[in-house]
């Protein structure tokens, strides 16, 4: 009887060892507002294509992508969090643009124990004083936007500067470390001004901006905000009046809506962009047969590499387990097509290089698309504050 009953217990084992480890990734982002088109649902097909791409199925994975709106705002972005934590079993959390909802995710995913990947929002402090254990901050992030744009527009000249900024999280990190690099080459700034997020009429605040003669009108803003403000700044003629615009958060979709003869001489920091090389062609050429021509963006291509590396984790723990995976994404280094090799730090700040990108003219552009010409590289270095100065509480001294 112990014979058979071992026997039963053996084959038992076997049987749960050989059934696939399911996984369920929540792609959250704005799917309806001013940030849709740079994340939304192209950030859930990229999370898809990661799937496919890994051969889950084949290595053992039971993989389940879900997708849902957080409207840009931090109560619904947490709602949702909750629910598919809670009641909906999802392990991972991807993407999140809008860094007061990504903050709120970062928390409760550290509650919860389980895994947030994000790519979308910007704002330093999720490596910095809210840094986490559960989450890694993949993509971009306020402090390589402002040693590539804003550093790149100090060394032009640019001394003097003004900001035009969106009053939330992400805009006000985003002030905050390009005031850090203005200041630190010598340069002062003359004034700021807090805008409505999201806003449709940024007339008075570019007034504002015009006279108080400032070099430079930095535009602490993104998506559908940077759009307005670069079309309605060029209706001032702001920038044929002398001053210049730096888009301190440009992506490839806002200068398809802007259109080469408003965009051009932007000048704009990435760590992605769908023509650098034939793997970032490849994959974007396949991602675009699925969305209406549209080129993916840095943080689509993020969300995809992310997922890509947790599946590379979870197949090689067989387990679902945050500490566990997360030890094994930190432990081991990043490769794919889209971002080459980088490595993940204590802090969670991904490692990859930047990129300087200045916006074609018109008669530069050679098709749908070619819109940048690439002027400058940054190493993972020298993009991302070092590590012991963030204030993480995970970095040992």
């Amino acid at each position: 009887m112990a014979g058979a009953a071992a026997t039963a217990f053996t084959a038992s084992s076997m049987a749960r060892a050989q059934q696939p480890l399911s996984l369920k990734i929540g792609v959250l982002n704005d799917r309806s507002g001013l940030y849709a088109d740079l994340t939304g649902e192209g950030s859930a097909l990229a999370a898809r294509m990661a799937v496919e791409d890994f051969g889950a199925a084949a290595k053992g994975l039971n993989v389940q992508v879900v997708s849902a709106d957080h409207q840009n705002k931090p109560d619904v972005g947490a709602n949702i969090a909750r629910q598919w934590y809670d009641n909906d079993a999802v392990d991972v959390i991807a993407d999140v643009p809008t860094s007061s909802v990504a903050l709120a995710v970062n928390q409760i995913t550290r509650e919860k124990n389980r895994v947030f990947l994000n790519s979308g929002a910007a704002t330093s402090d999720l490596t910095g004083a809210q840094c986490s254990p559960n989450t890694v901050h993949w993509t971009y992030d306020t402090y390589a936007l402002a040693q590539g744009t804003g550093g790149a527009m100090v060394k032009a000249g640019g001394d003097t500067w003004f900001f035009l900024t969106a009053d939330y999280a992400f805009g006000h990190a985003l002030e905050r470390d390009t005031t850090a690099v203005v200041q630190k080459a010598g340069g002062r700034v003359l004034g700021a001004v807090r805008t409505p997020f999201p806003g449709t009429d940024f007339s008075s605040f570019l007034l504002q901006a015009q006279a108080s003669k400032a070099k430079v009108i930095g535009l602490a803003n993104a998506g559908g905000d940077t759009i307005n403000s670069i079309k309605q700044a060029a209706e001032f003629g702001i920038t044929s009046g002398g001053q210049k615009l730096a888009g301190l958060l440009v992506f490839a979709t806002d200068v398809h809506a802007l259109g080469l003869q408003t965009a051009q001489g932007l000048i704009l920091t990435e760590s992605f962009y769908w023509d650098l090389n034939d793997g970032t062609r490849a994959f974007s050429r396949r991602f675009a047969a699925q969305r209406n021509g549209f080129m993916p963006t840095m943080v689509q291509a993020g969300v995809y590499s992310s997922v890509l590396h947790y599946l590379k984790a979870a197949a090689a723990t067989k387990s679902k387990d945050a500490a566990g995976n997360m030890a094994w994404m930190k432990g081991n280094g990043t490769d794919d097509p889209l971002f080459g090799k980088g490595t993940i730090r204590q802090d969670g700040r991904k490692m990859h290089p930047v990129f300087l990108f200045e916006v074609k003219k018109p008669s530069e552009s050679k098709g749908p698309w070619d819109y940048y010409k690439q002027i400058a590289t940054l190493s993972a270095e020298e993009a991302f504050r070092p590590m012991n100065a963030g204030g993480c509480s995970l970095v040992r001294a």
